[in-house]
Formats: C-alpha cells, structure tokens, sequence
C-alpha cells in the first residue's frame, strides 16, 4: 500500500518548494502535479508549467518519486516531450513517473488552437492518444527514432543517453475506455483511474466502487488480451472526484483506503489541501493521514 499526494502547480517556487519539501518529509510516497495549460476554477490564479516544476522539485527533494498527473498529446508533441522528460528523469536521478492520459475538452484543447478549430472529439482523442503512447515509448527506449504517422512525425530524434530508468521511466495510464484500457495494459507499468466521474455529484459511495470494480473487471481484460498478467501493474486512484469525503477525517480516509486497497488499489493519491478551493481540507488531519493512515490500515 502506497499514499501520495498531487500538489497543483499554483505556487511561487518560494513557496512551492517547502510544500514539496514538506511532503517528503511526511512520507508520501510519490508527489504528482497537473500537466495543464491552465485548469478549471483555477484559471484566472497562478499556475505554472509542470515539467519546470517537478525539476525544481527534484532539486528540492531527496528520494520521494516525482510525476505527472496527467500529460495528455492535447498540447504536447512525442519528440519534445520525451527530451523534457529524459532530462527530468536525469535531474531527479531515475525518480520520475509519467502519468498520461487522453486528455479532456477543456482550456488545454483550446489554447494552441485558431477560433475556427473545433477540439477533439473523443474519438479523435482516443486516436492521438492512440498513437503518442506508442512513439513516445519508442522515443524513450531508442538513441535515434524516425516515424511518419497519421498526427506525429519525428525523423532521426536524438534521445541520449536516455532514461536513467531502464528501459524507460515507468507509465502511469489514466483510462477509463476500452481503447486506453488496452494502451496501459500493452504499455503502463500502472493504470489511473478517478473513478466514474458521472457519480461524482449525485452517486453514492457505494456505487462509485461498484462502477470502479467494474473498470478493474475491464483492465483485467484489456491485459488478458495483451498477454499480460494484471498484478504486473500498480492500480492508482487519484481522489477527489467520487462521492467519497476521505479527508474529512482520519477515521473516513481509513475506511475510505480499507474499500480501495480490498479492491485492488496499490497507491492513492490525495491532494495537497488547497483553501478556499474544490481541495479544502484540513491541514493537521492532513498530515496525521499522511503520517499515520498506512499504518492503521496495517493493523
């Protein structure tokens, strides 16, 4: 069992580094932030680029594992992604996960794009997706790669020495459909998920884990038919979006873990409190989750 947090990137470094900091300190396991260009109610605040972030994170920290959740191709090409991220991997001595996913229709699927420019659809999401997954694993495995698909080229890209990591920094791949579902089953080395997000304002807690029993049933699948065993990959639940209330207290963060972990989880993730916003909580059940949670599970 793994507790992490995501640390949204909204911070001056003069004060994100003693979060970041802090966070070590308290014993999570890993600390993500976001990969967005800007991000719902937090669009007209601070918010800073990820990859710069989590370098200067790295700097900052000693031994707590570092990464995104979660990059989408919505603003990122394969090639210039996987330079950021070997130097990422290179700086934090082999400390980086790469959370990805297909990304959403939101500020991100806009920015880049002229007035007249109509976002993805899902499917065209699930198509980029589709193919970045695939080239960016080549790009990171592989000194010299050239490639001439439907949305992406690179020809003769330069990647050494490559990852610190071997054969590649791992992925975490955030799915939910069947098309994603087989990418981290063909390509990650853990699956994300942050439940049915249909639930997350009118479910119940009881049928947001009957809906995420169901996602598990289908990555189960999803590996079966890529030849793989499940138990390879690590089960990442990023909260914050079910019905449940984990850090209302010490007691509901325990229950709450207890369901997640019997299902299958191996890590969850909480988000640093954030006041005033969708991620108040308080600080000192905060941190006696952080500091204390795993061990009563334990029990």
């Amino acid at each position: 069992m793994r507790l992490s947090t995501v640390i949204l990137p909204i911070h001056r470094w003069a004060e994100g580094q003693k979060i970041w900091r802090r966070a070590e300190d308290l014993g999570f396991h890993a600390a993500y932030t976001y990969d967005h260009l800007s991000w719902r109610s937090f669009r007209d605040g601070p918010w800073f680029g990820a990859i710069p972030t989590l370098t200067s994170a790295a700097t900052s920290t000693q031994s707590m594992r570092l990464g995104t959740l979660v990059t989408s191709p919505n603003f990122r090409h394969p090639v210039t992604l996987a330079k950021d991220l070997i130097t990422l991997d290179d700086v934090s001595d082999g400390r980086v996960t790469l959370g990805i996913g297909a990304g959403g229709s939101g500020f991100d699927a806009m920015t880049l794009r002229r007035s007249d420019e109509e976002p993805w659809t899902p499917r065209e999401r699930a198509d980029h997706f589709d193919e970045f997954v695939p080239l960016l694993d080549q790009l990171l495995r592989e000194p010299s790669v050239t490639h001439e698909g439907r949305f992406y080229a690179a020809h003769e890209a330069r990647n050494i020495p490559g990852c610190v990591q071997r054969p590649r920094l791992p992925f975490a791949v955030a799915a939910t459909g069947p098309r994603g579902m087989g990418l981290a089953a063909r390509y990650g080395q853990a699956w994300v998920t942050t439940g049915d997000p249909k639930l997350f304002e009118t479910g119940t807690p009881e049928q947001s884990v009957q809906a995420i029993r169901g996602q598990l049933t289908r990555l189960e699948a999803a590996c079966e038919a890529a030849g793989r065993d499940v138990a390879e990959l690590d089960k990442v639940l990023l909260t914050g979006f079910t019905p449940d209330r984990p850090l209302d207290s010490f007691d509901a963060f325990v229950d709450f873990a207890g369901t997640h972990f019997a299902l299958g989880f191996t890590e969850i993730v909480l988000h640093w409190p954030v006041p005033d916003s969708d991620f108040a909580a308080n600080e000192k059940v905060f941190e006696r989750i952080a500091t204390e949670g795993l061990t009563e599970l334990s029990r």
